[in-house]
Parts: structure tokens; sequence; C-alpha cells
């Protein structure tokens, strides 16, 4: 009698890259190398956030990290598997036997269609929904942009029957997700109001602003220089002088003082909205160069001229 013992298979424990801290470092390492390949589509090459999902996909229906990234699209803002690769899971995933298809009804009626079938483990026949050409027509998968169904009648069948099937069957081997022809095929209907709303808000146009400042004039400022808005038709001069004045801790009466003592602006008008109306070149050009006006005030006020009363009081 031999001694020898047959060896038996081991367990291969799959990586997650969301089960701790570390598991997820490694899974930024691995996308990083990821993206940086020439083989990789086009919108993973330098995302990685998008390639560490892709792996974790990956491990969860135990696929080549690289053939989900190969047949992981983006539909309407969802993702979506290639019907080919959701059929090669099926036949490689070991719970079947691999996919066959029955025609059924008449070639290019409405009673045309198609099942998959397979067999189980156990020896299980086991048959997925039929799709006809008259479901196709029923639910408006003929008529939408782009479909196939007119076209490819046949294969667009062949793999819906395979996406159902897999749906009833193996629905860990789908995660959840619609194959691409799916997706352009059944178009999400929005029942949820606030969900509706705020798709209705994605969709609207975006408003025009009014006197753009252009794109051509950078901002710099020196050190004795605040940042000023770009003045145009459209500014709110009395806004803008007293935004100016509270970072500069100056009250308005102050400021207003110091345009009537500069003879800029004219004593009558007591107000920034009078001055603006009256004299805006002057108010706008004030709060321009703003800066040295600010060390003007606070020179005065820390350095007050003695009153008239107060002169003729120290001369007797």
């Amino acid at each position: 009698m031999s001694n020898e013992t047959t060896p038996q298979p081991q367990s291969v424990e799959r990586f997650s890259a969301f089960s701790c801290p570390s598991a997820f470092e490694q899974a930024q390492r691995m996308a990083k190398l990821l993206t940086s390949s020439s083989i990789v589509p086009q919108s993973y090459r330098d995302n990685i956030a998008d390639s560490v999902i892709a792996l974790e996909m990956a491990n969860r229906i135990g696929a080549n990290p690289l053939a989900v990234m190969q047949n992981l699209y983006i539909v309407h803002g969802r993702p979506a598997w290639s019907s080919q690769f959701l059929i090669s899971c099926i036949n490689a995933s070991g719970k079947f036997t691999p996919l066959r298809y029955k025609m059924t009804g008449t070639r290019g009626g409405d009673d045309w269609g198609c099942f998959a079938w397979a067999v189980d483990k156990s020896g299980e026949r086991l048959e997925g929904p039929e799709v006809t050409i008259g479901t196709a027509k029923a639910e408006g998968w003929l008529t939408k942009n782009g479909s196939k169904w007119k076209t490819m009648p046949e294969l667009m069948l062949r793999y819906r029957a395979a996406t159902l099937f897999a749906r009833l069957f193996a629905p860990e081997l789908t995660m959840g997700i619609q194959t691409d022809d799916e997706v352009i095929d059944i178009a999400p209907v929005v029942t949820d109001p606030v969900r509706a709303a705020k798709q209705a808000k994605a969709t609207a146009p975006e408003p025009q602003f009014l006197s753009a400042p252009p794109a051509s004039k950078a901002l710099t400022f020196e050190s004795d220089q605040l940042p000023v808005a770009e003045p145009s038709a459209n500014v709110n001069l009395p806004k803008l002088a007293r935004g100016l004045l509270k970072i500069a801790a100056i009250e308005e009466a102050e400021f207003i003082d110091y345009l009537h003592q500069t003879g800029g602006v004219e004593d009558s008008l007591v107000t920034l909205e009078e001055i603006a109306e009256m004299q805006p070149s002057e108010l706008k050009k004030t709060c321009d160069n703003f800066r040295p006006v600010e060390k003007a005030i606070k020179a005065a006020m820390a350095n007050p001229k003695p009153s008239h009363a107060a002169s003729d009081k120290r001369t007797l």
C-alpha cells in the first residue's frame, strides 16, 4: 500500500481592497501601476480611484482585473458590463455547463425569441426567461437611438437571454450591474421628486453672467495693494466700499470725511449711495487704490488735528 497522499487543493484567499487600511494602500499601489500602462482603457489612465474599484470588483467576481477594466463601461452615467464579458463569467464560473441558446417562434415575427439554458452541478437543467421580438417592441427597445435590435436582432436576443439567465441564476456575478445594451435599452424612470428636481437642475442651462472680467487679466497684488475686483458697470460701489472699510476697520463717516477733505467729492454728498450716484468715478478710483487711502485715514485717526477752540486756549 502506497504511503503517498493525494495533494489537496488549497483555497486561495481573495484580496479585498476595503478589508483594512493596509489592503487599501496595497490596492492603491496596484492601481497606480495599472493606470500607468498603455494597455488599460483610456478612462482608467491616471485614474487611481476608478482603478481601485475595478480591482475590488474583479476580486468579488473572481475575474482578472484587466478583463474587468476592458469590459466595464460608463453608459448614461452608470457602470455597465459588456454582454460578452458577462457570458464568459457565467461559462467560467464552474456553476453551470456553458450556456446554450434555444431559438423559438417564427424568424422575423413578433414571436421570434430565445432563451438561455445550462445544467448546474446537480444535473438540473436551468432555463432562463424567454425574450422575443414582441417583448422588444413592447418595451420600446427597437426605437431607441443607437439600438442594434433592428440590425442584429438574433444577436440581441441571445445577449438579452443570457443576461436574464444570469439575473435569475447567478446574481453574484452581475453584482446588480446591468449590461451596456440593457442600459441603452432600458432608460431609468425617475419617480422620486427630489431626484427628478436634481436631474432637472443638472440639465438646466448654465446661467449667463454679465460683464465677466477678461480671463487674460490675472490679478497681481503688491505688498501695499489690496485685492480689488476688476471694476465694471455692474459693480455695486457702495457695497464694495463698505467691504473694504470693514476689512480695514474704518468707520464709514471717517471715509466720507476723507473724500470731502481731499476735495474729490462735494460736501453735499453725505452717503455712499449719493456719491456712487453723483460721482461714481471718484468713488471707484478711491476703491481701486484703497491702500494709500487706508493709510492716510488711519494716520489722521492716530494724530488728530487740534480744533480751533483748543488752539485758542493754548495761546491764552
